[in-house]
C-alpha cells in the first residue's frame, strides 16, 4: 500500500497511502469566460460570441460531499529486511544513507541472508456510500493487508468498518459500517460519458479530507499493463495518494468512476489519472454483497497489439484488433476453434480496436456466458462462438503448442529443424530453430535460440516451406516465435 516509487521504471502506480493526516474544507469554483471579437480597423463591430460557462461544482460538493468518506487502515505485511528497515527509518532504500542505517538494525540472518518479517502498515484512502445502511465502495489496494479499517464521515463521526470482500482483478472492495440513514450518491452510466466532458473528484489526498479537484475526461477504455480487465477512464483531474477509492462525478453530480491509479515518474500527480468505470464497480459490489466473492470469466487466449507491419502481413485494411498469440489447451478458446494468428475484430458486437479491448469485454461477462467473436483468419472473416468459464478454474495445461515457422533469404535467418530431444524438452511438435540472424529479422528483434513456429499463420514444418511463404509475401511477414515459455508475433518488413 505504499505509493512511493523506488524505480523510475515504475510508471503506473496504485494510490493507497497518505503520509499527512489532516483536514481541509472542500474547495469549489464557478467561473465564466466571454469570448468576443475586437473591432476591426474599419470600425465594423461583430456580435460577441456565446458565453461559455463552466459547471457549478460547488453545488455537487455541498450536496454530495457528505457521502464521501475518509478511510484509515492499519495492519501488517511481510517485508524483506531492506523494506522493513526503510519502514522503520522512513528512508528510501535508494537513499545513500539507507545502507548506513541498515547495518545497525540487527535484522540480518546468517551470512547476510535477507529475512522476512512483519512490518506495520498504515494507509489512508477514500470511499463513498452507496447504501444508507452503510455499504461503502473503495479500492481493494486501500484495504490490502488491513487488520483494522476506520471510516470517518464529514461530520467527524468515526466507525470501525468490516471488509465484506475485495477483488484484486478490478481493484474494488466493499466495506460495511454499523450506521443507518446515511447519505448516498447517485450513480451514473459510464457509456454516456463523453471524452472532453467535465468531471469532478472528491477524496482525501495525503489525508486532507473532502478535497475537491476537477478536470475533463481525456479518454475512455484505456487498458493498462497490470493484467487488469478494467476499461479505465483517463482524466486530467488532479488525484494523489489518498484519493484512491474516491468518486469521480460528471457535471450532473452522478458517480461515473472510482479514482484508482495515476501515471507518474515522481509518485505524485503528473496530469494523467485513471478511474474504474462505475458500471464495473457496481457489478463487483453486487457480487460481494450477495456472495462475499467475485467470479470472472476466462476465454483462454494470449493476445497482442496489431501494428501496421502485422496488419500488412495479415492483409488487414487497418492495424486494428487483438492478435491471438497463443491458446490455452482445454480452454473455451480452443474448444471454439480459435487459433494463433487469428485477429479478433469484435466481441459480442463490440469493436475490438486495441488488444486491451478484448479482456475488458470478457471481464464484463460471467462464467457460463457465450461470447460471439468476429475473427479475421486467412484473409476472410470467420464467426466464432465460445462459452466462457470461471477464471479461477484450474487450467489443464500450459498454452497450446502450435506448429509454426520463418525463413532465411529476405529475412536474414539461418534455420534448422528441431532435434528430437529439443522437441521433447520444449513440447513443440514442429518448428525451426534460429541458429543465426541478420538483416531484417535482426532489426525486428529475432534472436538466435528463438524457435519459429509459423509465418503469416502457416506452420513452419521445413525451411523450404518457410522460404515459399516468404517468397509470396509483399511488404512484411509475421513470425510466430517461441522464446522460453513465451510466444509472440514479430512483424518483419522485407520490402
Amino acid at each position: 500500500m505504499n505509493s512511493r516509487l523506488t524505480s523510475p521504471r515504475a510508471l503506473v502506480i496504485a494510490l493507497a497511502t497518505a503520509g499527512v493526516i489532516g483536514a481541509v474544507g472542500a474547495g469549489a469554483y464557478t467561473s465564466a469566460r466571454a469570448v468576443g471579437a475586437p473591432a476591426t480597423t474599419n470600425a465594423v463591430v461583430t456580435a460577441p460570441a456565446a458565453m461559455v460557462t463552466l459547471p457549478d461544482f460547488s453545488t455537487i460538493t455541498s450536496r454530495d460531499g457528505p457521502a464521501v468518506v475518509n478511510i484509515s487502515v492499519t495492519g501488517t505485511m511481510k517485508a524483506s529486511d531492506d523494506q522493513a528497515a526503510a519502514e522503520i527509518q522512513g528512508i528510501d532504500p535508494d537513499d545513500p544513507m539507507f545502507q548506513f542505517f541498515r547495518r545497525f538494525q540487527g535484522q540480518m540472518g546468517p551470512r547476510g541472508q535477507q529475512q522476512q518479517r512483519d512490518v506495520p502498515v498504515r494507509a489512508q484512502g477514500s470511499g463513498f456510500i452507496v447504501d444508507p445502511s452503510g455499504i461503502i465502495i473503495t479500492n481493494a489496494h486501500v484495504v490490502k493487508d488491513a487488520k483494522e479499517v476506520t471510516v470517518k464521515l464529514t461530520d467527524r463521526r468515526e466507525y470501525r468498518a468490516k471488509v465484506l470482500g475485495a477483488d484484486a482483478k478490478t481493484d474494488i472492495a466493499v466495506l460495511k459500517i454499523d450506521a443507518k440513514n446515511l447519505p448516498v450518491l447517485a450513480l451514473g452510466n459510464t457509456k454516456d460519458l463523453k471524452v472532453g466532458e467535465w468531471v469532478l473528484a472528491i477524496g482525501s489526498p495525503f489525508g486532507f479530507e473532502n478535497t475537491v479537484t476537477a478536470g475533463v475526461v481525456s479518454a475512455k477504455g484505456r487498458s493498462l499493463p497490470d493484467d487488469s480487465a478494467v476499461p479505465f477512464i483517463q482524466t486530467d483531474v488532479a488525484v494523489n495518494p489518498g484519493n484512491s477509492g474516491g468518486p469521480l462525478f460528471n457535471a450532473r453530480g452522478e458517480v461515473v468512476g472510482i479514482n484508482s491509479q495515476i501515471y507518474s515518474r515522481s509518485g505524485g500527480y503528473q496530469g494523467v489519472s485513471f478511474a474504474i468505470p462505475v458500471d464495473v464497480a457496481i457489478r463487483v459490489k453486487d457480487q460481494i454483497v450477495a456472495h462475499g466473492k467475485v467470479e470472472h470469466a476466462r476465454l483462454g487466449v494470449t493476445v497482442q497489439e496489431v501494428n501496421q507491419t502485422l496488419a500488412d502481413s495479415f492483409h488487414l485494411q487497418r492495424p486494428e484488433g487483438a492478435l491471438v498469440a497463443s491458446v490455452e489447451k482445454g480452454s473455451p478458446a480452443e474448444k471454439a476453434g480459435l487459433q494463433a494468428g487469428d485477429v479478433i475484430h469484435s466481441a459480442n458486437g463490440q469493436p475490438v480496436v486495441a488488444s486491451g479491448d478484448l479482456p475488458a469485454i470478457v471481464g464484463q461477462s460471467q462464467p457460463g456466458d457465450r461470447i460471439q467473436l468476429q475473427v479475421w483468419r486467412g484473409g476472410k472473416d470467420v464467426n466464432v462462438s465460445a462459452q466462457l468459464v470461471n477464471a479461477n478454474d484450474k487450467v489443464a495445461e500450459a498454452p497450446t503448442k502450435q506448429d509454426n515457422a520463418a525463413a532465411g533469404g529476405k529475412l536474414g535467418l539461418a534455420l534448422r529443424p528441431l532435434q528430437p530431444d529439443e522437441k521433447r524438452e520444449s513440447g513443440i511438435a514442429n518448428g525451426l530453430m534460429v541458429e543465426d540472424v541478420s538483416g531484417a529479422a535482426a532489426r525486428a528483434g529475432v534472436e538466435p535460440g528463438d524457435v519459429i513456429l509459423a509465418v503469416n499463420g502457416t506452420p513452419a514444418k521445413s525451411v523450404e516451406q518457410v522460404k515459399a511463404v516468404v517468397a509470396k509475401a509483399d511488404k512484411s511477414v509475421a513470425l510466430l516465435i517461441q522464446r522460453g515459455e513465451d510466444k509472440i508475433f514479430v512483424p518483419v518488413r522485407i520490402g
